[in-house]
């Protein structure tokens, strides 16, 4: 069982996945907002992160990139999930550290997937 952080602004993209990774035996803790994700990721320290790109404030881009780029938080894999589905936003996404993009609506069984194919050894 992973421990994996959301961060989301829709709670029904957050119901979504929440569900299919409870599903799949991982636990789940989800907040609205990039900097809110940030703050959690370094409090508890997640085995994975599921980030969306548009939220007010601070983007997923930006927030991903903080996690990547900071030595307590680089470790935990981030996998943008959104709605950009260009190859520039793709591109981009990974140039910021994330693991992995995948493109709303991602179905259940390629979600969890992604997310077990990205999770550290041993988790």
């Amino acid at each position: 069982m992973a421990n994996i952080l959301i961060i989301d602004d829709s709670p029904t993209d957050v119901k979504i996945f929440s569900g299919a990774l409870e599903r799949a035996g991982h636990k789940v803790t989800s907040v609205a907002t990039a900097e809110a994700g940030i703050d959690a990721a370094h409090k508890t320290k997640p085995d994975l992160v599921l980030m969306d790109v548009i939220m007010p404030g601070m983007n997923g881009f930006q927030a991903t990139r903080s996690l990547t780029k900071d030595p307590e938080t680089s470790a935990i894999p981030v996998l943008i999930v959104t709605t950009k589905s260009m190859e520039t936003d793709r591109m981009w996404g990974m140039r910021q550290g994330a693991k992995d993009v995948l493109v709303k609506p991602v179905s259940e069984k390629d979600l969890v997937a992604h997310v077990n194919k990205h999770l550290p050894a041993g988790v």
